[in-house]
């Protein structure tokens, strides 16, 4: 019973801290200590996403839509990179500096050349989306492979399987965990890269709605579509850890 009343403790702390800081923030607000100018109450912010609901709805959507676009183009060219790394130890070589060079330019840097070279279309958005999620997937599941039961992948190579049969045998089972690892970091990226996209060049989403929320000074507009941006980021990873469980039955 003293257990259980721990973990049911330990899981739910997260949310009465964040309450806390609610309340708290609100009482700061409410009596001028911090000016509501330059931070709105969350009872404004509430408001605000009742208000605008539709309209944050509707900007949401397209936001996600690319945002999950984006994610998926990722894997397949990070899924393409990393047996190409793997299968081939030069080309890894080749390409793995270039990787982390890639990561280390600010996606507030590239963004515009993006739009410069390739206009005010879905592709610059898709290519933002695509330098930020595309690392972290391939380097998990180039570590996942690298990290296969050596004497597994011998076992049924000794029994004459092919280096195909021994990659979706033995080599992708046992990645899934680390693939799955990176799907959770990209997915909270997508969506910030698909907002990053739409402010330096884009006329309609979630981004272009903060945007013109900080122009005209609306700080509780803008903080509203903040909290559905973590929340949508948030269901994704719900939503790629429910099929990790359905996929890799074995880790529960």
């Amino acid at each position: 019973m003293k257990k259980k009343l721990q973990n049911i403790t330990d899981k739910s702390l997260p949310a009465i801290v964040i309450l806390a800081l609610i309340i708290l923030l609100e009482f700061l607000v409410d009596l001028n200590i911090i000016p509501k100018s330059i931070m709105p109450s969350p009872s404004m912010v509430f408001w605000a996403l009742v208000k605008n609901g539709a309209e944050i709805g509707e900007k949401i959507l397209y936001t996600t839509q690319i945002g999950i676009l984006g994610l998926f183009i990722s894997f397949v060219i990070a899924f393409v990179f990393a047996i190409l790394m793997d299968i081939f130890p030069r080309f890894e070589k080749a390409v793995y500096p270039l990787l982390v060079i890639s990561q280390t330019i600010p996606t507030i840097a590239i963004a515009p050349l993006y739009v410069i070279w390739f206009g005010y279309g879905l592709t610059p958005k898709l290519l933002v989306i695509i330098s930020v999620c595309f690392f972290p997937i391939t380097i998990n599941l180039l570590e996942g492979f690298k990290s296969t039961d050596k004497d597994m992948v011998n076992l049924v190579k000794s029994m004459g399987s092919s280096q195909i049969k021994t990659f979706f045998l033995v080599k992708l089972p046992s990645s899934l965990g680390s693939l799955f690892s990176g799907l959770k970091i990209a997915a909270t990226y997508c969506i910030m890269g698909a907002v990053v996209a739409e402010w330096l060049g884009g006329d309609k989403g979630i981004g272009v709605f903060m945007i013109r929320s900080k122009r005209t000074y609306s700080y509780e507009n803008m903080f509203a579509a903040i909290i559905v941006v973590i929340v949508l980021s948030i269901l994704l990873n719900i939503v790629i850890s429910f099929f990790e469980k359905l996929l890799t039955p074995w880790k529960e």
